[in-house]
C-alpha cells in the first residue's frame, strides 16, 4: 500500500510518501521557523496561512521525488490532532478532499503514536513490548507499549512538559526562537554542575513529570546572576542536567517496574544530544536495548504520518467524509490494531 502522509499540526509543514512494501520514497520539509523567530514563539493565525500556502507545492514535490503518480496513491493519512486546530484543519482538509479526488481511502493520524512509532521507519525497529519516552514541545510521557494502539500511560507532566520547559528557559534567557535548541547549544560552553537544581518528582513513587519549579529555581538563578553574562551558559547547562537526570531516573523506574528491557524514545527533545547520549551510557551499564528516530524524523515530519497511517489504513481503518481535527486527544483513546 502507498500512503500520502500530510502534517501541518503546528509550525511545519510535512509531506511524505511511504509505501509498504518498498519503505520510506520521499519526504520534505518546511520550517515557519523564520516566520515566527520575530514574535518569539508560534503565531497560530500565520502559521495556518503559511500552511495554505506550502502544503500543495510541497505535495507536488514529495510525489515527483517518489516518482509516483496520483493514480499510485492508495490512501492518503493526515495529522488530526493534537495540536494547534486551525493548522491541522488545513492538514485535514486538504488530506480529505484530495482522497475523496483520487477516490482513495483517508485516515486521520494521532500526532504523538506518529512520533511513537518512528523509529519503526529506521533499518533497526525495535519490537513490541517496549517502554515509549515520548518529549515533544508540549508533551513528556512514559507508555508500555504492547502493539499499535495499545498503550498504557505510565506518566505524565502534571504541568510544564520539557519541551516548554526549554523554551520558557530559552526566553529567560534571552535566546533565540527556537527556545530548545538554543539553550543546548548554549549549554555547550557551561559547567552542568554549576547549579544545583532540583530533580522535579523523584522523591515521589509515580512516574509524572513536573518542570515547574525546576523553571522557577533557573528564574531565581538568573536574576542573581544578570550582571555575570559568562554564568549564562552556566544555568543552560545545569538546567539540560536537571532535565536529562529526571528523564532517565524515570525511564529507569518504568523499565524497573514493568520488567521489559527495550526503551524507544521520540519527540523533538529525543534530539538533544547530552539525553541521547546519557541514555546510552546508562543502557549500556544496565543492558538494556534503546531506540531513537533519526535526527530527521525527532522533529514534526510527514514520515512518520504516513508510516502511521499506512499501518491504520492496512487494517481497515479509515475516516468518513467529516472532517474532525482534535486539539486535545489522548491517546490511549486509540483503537488497537
Amino acid at each position: 500500500m502507498r500512503v500520502l502522509g500530510i502534517e501541518t499540526s503546528c509550525d511545519e509543514t510535512g509531506v511524505a510518501v511511504y509505501d509498504s512494501e518498498k519503505g520510506l520514497l520521499a519526504h520534505r520539509l518546511y520550517s515557519q521557523v523564520d516566520l515566527h523567530a520575530d514574535y518569539g514563539g508560534v503565531v497560530p493565525e500565520l502559521a495556518s496561512r503559511d500552511h495554505v500556502r506550502k502544503l500543495i507545492p510541497l505535495i507536488k514535490e514529495v510525489l515527483a521525488a517518489a516518482n509516483s503518480s496520483t493514480q499510485e496513491i492508495n490512501g492518503i493519512a493526515y495529522t488530526s490532532g493534537p495540536g494547534l486546530a486551525g493548522a491541522l484543519m488545513v492538514g485535514a482538509m486538504t488530506g480529505r478532499s484530495l482522497a475523496y479526488a483520487w477516490s482513495v481511502p483517508a485516515i486521520g493520524v494521532h500526532h504523538m503514536e506518529g512520533h511513537l512509532l518512528a523509529p519503526l521507519l529506521e533499518v533497526n525497529k525495535p519490537e513490541f513490548p517496549f517502554i515509549a519516552l515520548l518529549v515533544s514541545g508540549g508533551h513528556t510521557q512514559l507508555l508500555r507499549v504492547d502493539g499499535i494502539g495499545q498503550y498504557q500511560l505510565l506518566g505524565e507532566s502534571v504541568d510544564d512538559a520539557a519541551g516548554e520547559a526549554f523554551d520558557k528557559v530559552a526566553k529567560m534567557l534571552n535566546l533565540d526562537y527556537p527556545g530548545g535548541p538554543n539553550v543546548a547549544k548554549l549549554a555547550l560552553q557551561g559547567n552542568g554542575a554549576a547549579f544545583k537544581f532540583p530533580r522535579p518528582m523523584l522523591d515521589r513513587p509515580s512516574l509524572d513529570f513536573s518542570f515547574s519549579g525546576l523553571k522557577t529555581s533557573v528564574l531565581t538563578a538568573y536574576k542573581q546572576t544578570s550582571d555575570y553574562p559568562a554564568k549564562l551558559a552556566d544555568i543552560a547547562a545545569s538546567f539540560e542536567a536537571a532535565v536529562v537526570d529526571t528523564l532517565l531516573r524515570k525511564c529507569e523506574r518504568a523499565l524497573k517496574e514493568t520488567g521489559l528491557k527495550r526503551l524507544v524514545m521520540a519527540g523533538g527533545v529525543s534530539a538533544n544530544v547530552k539525553l541521547r547520549a546519557d541514555l546510552q551510557t546508562m543502557a549500556q551499564r544496565k543492558h538494556w536495548q534503546v531506540f531513537y528516530p533519526s535526527h530527521a524524523f525527532c522533529t514534526d515530519n510527514g514520515a512518520m504520518i504516513a508510516y502511521a497511517g499506512c499501518q491504520r489504513l492496512m487494517a481497515g481503518q479509515q475516516e468518513n467524509l467529516a472532517v474532525t481535527v482534535k486539539a486535545r486527544w489522548p491517546m490511549v483513546e486509540l483503537p488497537a490494531l
